[in-house]
């Protein structure tokens, strides 16, 4: 029996977006020496749930309508999800291979062995590890099962202590720049880009809620305040250690990002508690109800928006360093408005087009007329 469908998901994809668009806006701000470091920690920091909080929903959705009692169908669930991201990550990489070589005039960039670099780590543009990293969950959902079949809350602790540790060492400790091996040194260095493993808690916190669902319900319901008081404290513990390491231990602002990340100790509660807060505030709304048509606009768009908006990074940085100007604080604000606008709007016109020639959703977002 098909569960009933969750506005949440759909309001949360599009807060994701938003937030993953503040980081790289916020990397355009950086390029100002005297860039305010408050502003600095709206862009970079408090939006750091951004990305791992795609892969709670993404899992959500996976399991919340996966009857755990019969059979999995390996096959069948491997062509849907190949099909609805790996064919628009192949078109998207080729997308930006192809502008970047025309762009910056590098023909280099179209040499095979560049393209299966770029194509294994996701480097054809900024945000697509993104989905280089799911499409590594994928061919492992058997044993995401497995593990949401028989994990309980002890075990979901347990798991939560290990990710916190194995993301400490994978950020901070090891350091594999004395390897020799060329293609084990490249493996390691970019591991971010796509080992499961630094997000693997978070993933199958989103499958397990999933499968208990109205557990989970009756949880928001009762324990709204304790999920806010979770939620507010630890983005507080966050940007705690943002401010000390620029204020207390004298980094710069860029060496702070790079330290007070989303696979550190607060990032990893931060983002658990931002995946509680965001799924229990649009679950249980208090907000006005006129805001849910901007919500579900933002959440319906997200995917191309996602996808497209280093476009509209690229060429509004252009048109501000073509004026000369610094991106003061305002301008940088600004920066971000029109990045979001017109990757929306971007993402309308192109879902518009494609009820037209279908092709193109398929392409871009995945996308099939009903019934293929």
């Amino acid at each position: 029996m098909t569960k009933p469908r969750l506005p949440a998901i759909e309001y949360i994809r599009g807060i994701s977006m938003l937030g993953v668009i503040g980081i790289h806006v916020g990397s355009q701000y950086l390029s100002n020496t005297l860039a305010n470091i408050h502003l600095i920690a709206l862009f970079e920091i408090a939006t750091r749930f951004a990305v791992p909080i795609f892969f709670f929903i993404s899992a959500f959705g996976l399991f919340y309508n996966l009857d755990l009692a019969r059979p999995f169908d390996y096959r069948g669930f491997m062509r849907r999800r190949f099909r609805t991201v790996l064919i628009p990550y192949l078109v998207w990489s080729a997308f930006y291979i192809l502008h970047y070589t025309v762009l910056y005039r590098d023909p280099s960039l179209l040499t095979p062995l560049q393209i299966l670099k770029y194509l294994f780590f996701g480097f054809a543009s900024y945000q697509l590890y993104f989905l280089v990293i799911l499409l590594w969950f994928y061919p492992l959902m058997p044993l995401w099962i497995k593990i949401v079949r028989h994990i309980n809350k002890s075990g979901l602790c347990w798991l939560l202590l290990a990710q916190i540790a194995f993301n400490y060492y994978s950020s901070f400790i090891m350091n594999p720049y004395g390897i020799e091996n060329p293609i084990l040194k490249a493996l390691l260095i970019n591991r971010l880009n796509y080992w499961v493993i630094h997000y693997v808690f978070i993933f199958v916190l989103g499958g397990w809620l999933a499968v208990h669902s109205d557990e989970f319900m009756r949880f928001m319901k009762e324990r709204r305040a304790a999920v806010c008081i979770f939620f507010w404290a630890s983005m507080a513990s966050l940007l705690v250690y943002y401010y000390k390491l620029i204020l207390l231990d004298h980094y710069t602002p860029i060496e702070a990002i790079n330290s007070a990340h989303q696979l550190c100790p607060p990032g990893v509660l931060y983002t658990v508690g931002a995946s509680l807060f965001f799924f229990t505030i649009f679950t249980y709304p208090r907000y006005p109800a006129f805001l849910n048509p901007a919500l579900s606009l933002l959440g319906r768009h997200s995917y191309f928006a996602y996808l497209v908006h280093p476009v509209a990074i690229t060429y509004l940085g252009r048109i501000v360093d073509g004026t000369g100007r610094i991106m003061t604080a305002p301008l940088a604000i600004g920066f971000y408005c029109s990045v979001v606008l017109l990757a929306i709007i971007g993402a309308i016109l192109m879902r518009r087009l494609g009820r037209h020639f279908p092709i193109i959703n398929i392409l871009t977002i995945g996308v099939y007329p009903k019934g293929k």
